[in-house]
């Protein structure tokens, strides 16, 4: 009986663990998802642009589609080379990683000069096809178009993250790349079907409601629908710009170039402390993500002539057929 009784012991010492590294890894998995902010609130932003134009009765089953690819480049391509990467090439992370930003800030300078007129941004360049495809066809496009966006935001995702996991065993790291995963792209294309069916309830509830204040709510919500996606778009173009920003400055310290991350901690700090003591934090936050972003923002300008001209001919070259 006694060893009975070992052995429930033992199985309830080994449960506890395990159930620790499952906490361990869902709260790692958080934390790095949460430093990816930039690329995961553009991506929300940009995935809904693949389903307009279609009926409506196709928008889920192409967001589902979209969903499966952006599972397949994350844990079937990203995450094995992410592990090689951390396991035989760490010293190569940070000026990944600082490439991985830069890209941030080039892709949200390039929104910015566009509104104001200094760039074509992502619209129909010289020379591209302009054929009249048939529904199926221009469905197919438009999901591989979305997977291939998905794999430059979710490579940026993913790197990111793997900064992110504090040093720790093969396993744990492979299963926090996987919970990243899992966790982003749930996020992200979970609210893009509810972006994207949003008008479709409002409009319902609008015409088919016989109580009158939630026709009112489902008119507001077509109403408000445009003037959502755009304010998403200012968010995801501040929050790239921000993050891109802030890992060019951490990069930079990484690589033993403190000062820039020196003159921002002590700009914010001294800000901070000017300000009541119970808004203290949340100031030098903002201060050090303006400052972060302004200077994303200045980065990506100066990248604007050099993506459009060499590197993203050569991108449409190599990718056009």
């Amino acid at each position: 009986m006694s060893g009975l009784i070992a052995l429930f012991d033992d199985v309830a010492a080994i449960a506890k663990v395990a159930a620790s590294s499952v906490d361990d890894v869902i709260g790692q998995a958080t934390k790095a998802s949460a430093k990816a902010a930039g690329a995961v609130i553009d991506d929300a932003a940009v995935t809904p642009k693949y389903v307009a134009g279609f009926k409506a009765e196709r928008e889920l089953p192409i967001i589902w589609r979209i969903t499966k690819g952006s599972l397949r480049n994350k844990l079937l391509f990203l995450l094995p080379a992410g592990l090689a990467l951390s396991a035989f090439a760490p010293w190569a992370i940070a000026p990944l990683l600082m490439l991985g930003g830069a890209y941030l800030c080039f892709e949200g300078a390039e929104k910015v000069a566009h509104v104001l007129g200094w760039s074509h941004g992502h619209e129909d360049h010289p020379g591209k096809e302009k054929v009249v495809e048939n529904p199926a066809s221009l469905e197919e496009e438009k999901i591989k178009g979305a997977i291939k966006t998905d794999f430059i935001l979710s490579a940026e995702i993913m790197t990111i993250s793997l900064a992110a996991i504090p040093e720790s065993s093969f396993w744990m790291e492979a299963a926090t790349l996987a919970g990243v995963a899992l966790i982003i792209t749930v996020a992200v294309y979970g609210s893009v079907a509810l972006i994207v069916k949003m008008d479709d309830v409002g409009l319902a509830m609008a015409n088919g409601s016989r109580l009158a204040p939630l026709r009112a709510i489902g008119r507001g919500l077509v109403r408000g629908m445009p003037g959502f996606l755009k304010g998403l778009t200012i968010v995801g173009t501040a929050a790239m710009l921000w993050v891109g920003g802030s890992i060019i400055v951490h990069g930079l310290e990484e690589l033993g170039i403190a000062g820039p991350a020196h003159v921002i901690h002590d700009a914010a700090y001294a800000v901070g402390h000017a300000v009541p003591a119970g808004w203290t934090g949340f100031t030098e936050w903002l201060v050090k993500a303006a400052i972060d972003g302004v200077l994303g923002l200045v980065l990506g300008m100066l990248l604007i002539p050099l993506g459009e001209k060499i590197i993203t001919p050569i991108w449409r070259r190599v990718f056009a057929k």
